[in-house]
Order: C-alpha cells, then structure tokens, then sequence
C-alpha cells in the first residue's frame, strides 16, 4: 500500500475528535462518522478551540477544513478510506457489532484500527472480514497533542498490516508501540490502573487528598517519568552500578505489604472524595479552561523534552 492520506474515523467523541485534529494537522483527508448531525457542530467547535496548540506543536500555518468531511451513513464514512480509526464506547458486544459492519464496507486492504484502551482485539475482530488487516491502535488523550499509541495484535493480525500501521502513525508524529501480543488493559493503561487503584484505597482510608496525591506525582516521580519512565529512572537510583545495585538495596521492598493491587470497593463515600478533591482542584476553573491550560504545557514540554531525549536515546 502506498501512502496513506484518507483516514475515517468512526465515533466523534473526545477520542475521536483528537485523532480527526491530528489527522488533519498532517494534511490528511477526514471521513468522519457519527450518528446525529447534530454533533458535527460541536466537532467542529472542538477542532477550533484545540487547533492553536496543534498548529503550534506540529508548526501549520492554516486549518483546512476542507480535508474534513462528517457523515452519518456509516457506508459513506469508509468508502474511500485507506485507514479506519473506530472511536466506539468500550463494550465487546457494541464493538464486534460494529466491526462487523465496518469489515463489510471497508475496502479489502483497508486497515482497521479500535482506539479501545483495555479490550483484546481477537474478541472485537471476531466476526470481521479479513481480520489479518485488524488491531487496537490505542492512543492517550489529548490524541492531538500526545505522540504515544500503542498497537496491539489479535491472532489472526499478519505483519504486513502491522508495519503499515506503524508507518501511517509515525506520518502524523506519532511514536508508536508495538505491543508484542495481545493482553487487557495493554501496557499504559496497566500501569496506570495499578496507580490508579493504590490511589483510590490511600483516599478511601483517609492518608490522603486527590490533590495531595497529584502533587506527589507531579513534583515527583511524573518529572523524571515524562522524560525517562520508571525503569531507567531506577536505573540511576542505583548510583554507578545502575540496576544492578539498584535491585539489591530495594530489591527486598518488593515482599513488604505498601501495595494492594485489587481494588476498594468504589463506595458513595468514596466517590464523594473523589468529586469533591478535583472539584476543588479545578478552582471553579471549566473542563474546557483546563484543558486549554494543560495543551498548552504539552506543546512547550514536548517541544523542550526534544532536546533532551536525544541525548538519551542516540
């Protein structure tokens, strides 16, 4: 397959939207689908109010939405498309449903894709057609603004397919995983859940604040972690000896009881901490105000992290 330019997308939610901004930021035509035509006017509404911080992380000039076209017959989205993106709600019987359909109408060495961040792509792609062209190309929102996505094969997904994905990712300045099989929750989002729920039973006793614990990552490990992740970060916490020393002075910690992996039970208390810590957090400040704040970050840490991890990896 030659180049890809013309991508669908299928699904406009926040997932969706950040992949059609990312797309079109790399000049690629946009089919994108979703049910109501309604929602076009909020899509379009989100394109502008990320665009200044797509078009200043990727250095455009101009948005041309004329490389963007939203439809809500499902046949018209992947007529044309090279490359499809499917932006569904995570749930196994509403996403083989839908591959099912998608597999039917996309043209034969089309490239299906599903953003899931959890779901095992054998069960999605299980009633297909040509499963070999399917996977999970799951990315971290904001999908404009973050490089990362993580590609993960069913068993039935060939090669072939694979290094064409991983070159399509790599046009629109992405730094693709390559997930070596198939397991839940990927690799990130793995992570993530572990911290996620050591977080939830720390609040649910009473240690701590949602804020607090933000803080402990944010003036912590999450400034090492954006430039070198977890392993190599302990790499350097073993001193000259690197990993190696590292293991024999903590390597005990690891039988000590600080974790418990299974979650708390996701209580109305609980949820109530919850709501309220990040309500105050927020300082009365929109979803949207936020959001604005944290791209603009992402742009000058991105920016700023290049000329280091360079030095790093080269």
């Amino acid at each position: 397959m030659s180049k890809i330019n013309k991508v669908a997308v299928i699904g406009t939610g926040v997932i969706g939207a950040g992949w059609i901004i990312r797309c079109l930021a790399h000049n690629k035509t946009v089919y994108a689908f979703d049910k109501d035509i309604k929602l076009k006017k909020n899509l379009i509404l989100e394109i502008k109010r990320a665009w200044p911080f797509a078009k200043k992380l990727f250095n455009k000039k101009k948005l041309n939405l004329k490389n963007f076209h939203f439809f809500t017959s499902i046949e018209e989205t992947l007529k044309d498309a090279d490359f499809i993106q499917e932006c569904a709600t995570e749930n196994y019987a509403l996403k083989t449903k839908l591959m099912s359909i998608i597999g039917k109408h996309a043209k034969k060495n089309a490239i299906i894709s599903s953003s899931s961040s959890g779901l095992l792509p054998t069960r999605i792609y299980s009633k297909c057609k040509n499963p070999e062209r399917a996977m999970i190309g799951h990315p971290f929102n904001p999908v404009y603004m973050c490089p990362g996505v993580e590609i993960v094969p069913g068993k039935k997904t060939s090669k072939k397919y694979l290094n064409q994905a991983n070159k399509f990712y790599k046009s629109i300045s992405m730094n693709p995983i390559m997930v070596k099989k198939e397991l839940p929750g990927y690799l990130a989002d793995r992570l993530q859940e572990a911290l996620w729920r050591e977080g939830l039973h720390i609040i649910n006793e009473g240690y701590a604040t949602t804020e607090d614990l933000d803080r402990a990552i944010e003036d912590g490990p999450g400034l090492r972690w954006s430039l070198m992740g977890t392993f190599l970060t302990f790499h350097l916490a073993g001193g000259k000896a690197g990993m190696k020393h590292m293991l024999e002075q903590f390597g005990p910690a690891l039988k000590l009881p600080w974790t418990k992996l299974k979650a708390p039970k996701l209580s109305k208390k609980l949820a109530s901490r919850l709501i309220s810590g990040t309500s105050k957090q927020a300082k009365g400040k929109s979803v949207a105000m936020i959001s604005n704040i944290r791209d603009q970050y992402l742009v000058e840490l991105q920016k700023l992290r290049k000329k280091y991890e360079n030095k790093i990896r080269n």
